[in-house]
């Protein structure tokens, strides 16, 4: 999940990007590996948003970041409680709560700059395997820079359809995707010219 960043004097805003990166990785292998219980499932969420409360961000910052996901929180339990059951659904959906809001924290109290600078020299070691860091990082800065764009394709669909009485569903994906494919191929001719691509 994309967020913007938010400036802030915390401690989670000092700490280095790659230090952020790594307890990031950390936690969320920890969250997914380690057996859980509803309790220990719902005390790990617990710790998600103490963490939004170290960072400054109250109780609306958390929730419109979980607002965001409702879809795949509700996906992700529905499948859960039909083939494994209300307790295994619980500690699964909480789980992966638990880790998307971590990311999301991640890009609310990290500059974009620095999450590219960091990864790109995570990546460093790579290129004596072919791997050029700087493709890497600039490949993730595009992606990060064509998210809201796309979001504003969609709520601009959304609302001509509304404004036509057309009611909301899968039909929205087909202009979605074609939009998409136009603003990726516009990119691409702008890569070339400047002989990037």
């Amino acid at each position: 999940m994309i967020s913007l960043y938010r400036p802030g004097r915390s401690l989670l805003h000092r700490l280095p990007a790659a230090a952020k990166l790594a307890g990031l990785a950390v936690l969320a292998v920890a969250l997914s590996v380690w057996p859980h219980t509803w309790m220990t499932a719902a005390a790990a969420l617990g710790v998600v948003f103490a963490l939004f409360a170290l960072a400054g961000f109250g109780p609306r910052t958390w929730a419109r970041q979980a607002w965001a996901i409702r879809w795949i929180v509700v996906f992700v339990a529905v499948l859960q409680l039909v083939f494994a059951g209300p307790a295994a659904a619980f500690v699964t959906t909480v789980r992966i709560a638990a880790v998307v809001l971590l990311a999301a924290l991640l890009t609310l109290t990290t500059r974009s700059s620095d999450l590219l600078d960091a990864l790109r020299r995570g990546v460093e070691p790579l290129r004596r395997f072919g791997v050029d860091p700087w493709r890497v990082a600039f490949a993730l800065s595009l992606t990060i820079a064509l998210v809201p764009v796309i979001a504003g394709f969609f709520r601009r669909i959304r609302e001509a359809q509304r404004a036509r009485g057309v009611r909301l569903g899968f039909r929205a994906v087909v202009p979605l995707l074609v939009r998409s494919l136009r603003h990726a191929d516009d990119v691409a001719d702008a890569l070339s010219a400047r002989g990037i691509a």
